[in-house]
């Protein structure tokens, strides 16, 4: 377990910090580690193509909001990969073209080696890159179809990329008709002001969330220009989600909520 500590300069010549991905394994599971107690990531080792972690698994709610004829198509960007969950999965399961964006080589060096991540090839692609500058580079405006944010450090307090600035270049990413979900973790001070960040670029019509898991994960869903059908439309999507990849999305309908009135309150407070 090292805790050796190592920077990459990124494009504008600021330091950024990162440490050596260390392993676990428990009960059948691998655990990927920035060094620390914090979970950054987990893998089933006799299912390695299934969701293991629940947050992760929630991650996907975005799938709700898509037309099941237009599910697997376009692009899937993750910032932050994690243990390559929702990129294998993104790749395998819904073979759509997939772009994984991480600042730190050790983590991809590790999904490579011990968390079955495969190879680049014509539609798949990790980028050691920082998630930040990616973003902003406007080649990349329009792209995403799927954008998946899970940006925290070894010390897990808060999301490294959290401003609105960040979250403007996010919208920028989506195509129309896009959907991003960001994981936001920790106390629920910390849940409203990045929620209220994210719903004042999207706009509050936008923006969704899923009650919290029992860790303490809650996950929102911001869209860009998205037509929210009718109930009876998203459970029929819920039930084919269940049935085609075996993911809990009834439950997910049952768990999604409008923004909290504290998050409305922040919006209009910063307006």
């Amino acid at each position: 377990m090292s805790k050796d500590r190592d920077h990459k300069k990124n494009k504008g010549g600021r330091k950024t910090e990162w440490v050596e991905a260390t392993l676990s394994e428990f009960d059948g599971v691998r655990f990927l580690h920035l060094d620390s107690i914090w979970v950054q990531g987990a893998m089933r080792i006799k299912k390695p193509e299934k969701l293991e972690l629940e947050y992760v698994q929630r991650m996907m709610a975005w799938m709700l909001w898509r037309d099941t004829r237009e599910l697997t198509q376009g692009q899937a960007v993750q910032l932050g990969l994690g243990a390559g969950a929702l990129t294998r999965f993104c790749r395998k399961q819904l073979k759509m073209k997939t772009t994984a964006v991480e600042l730190n080589p050790t983590v991809i060096s590790a999904c490579r080696h011990w968390f079955h991540l495969p190879d680049d090839d014509d539609r798949f692609r990790v980028l050691n890159e920082d998630a930040g500058e990616w973003v902003a580079d406007a080649a990349n405006w329009g792209t995403a179809q799927v954008l998946n944010v899970d940006l925290y450090d070894h010390e897990a307090a808060a999301p490294v990329l959290d401003d609105e600035a960040f979250y403007a270049n996010c919208h920028r990413v989506l195509a129309d008709g896009g959907l991003m979900t960001v994981n936001l973790f920790g106390r629920s001070a910390s849940f409203a002001r990045s929620a209220a960040r994210i719903a004042k670029v999207f706009g509050s019509d936008q923006v969704w969330h899923l009650s919290p898991t029992r860790e303490g994960n809650t996950i929102v869903v911001a869209g860009r220009g998205v037509t929210v059908p009718e109930r009876e439309v998203l459970e029929q999507r819920a039930a084919n989600i269940e049935a085609r990849h075996e993911l809990p999305a009834s439950k997910w309908l049952k768990l999604v909520r409008p923004l909290p009135m504290n998050v409305i309150q922040q919006i209009r407070e910063q307006a």
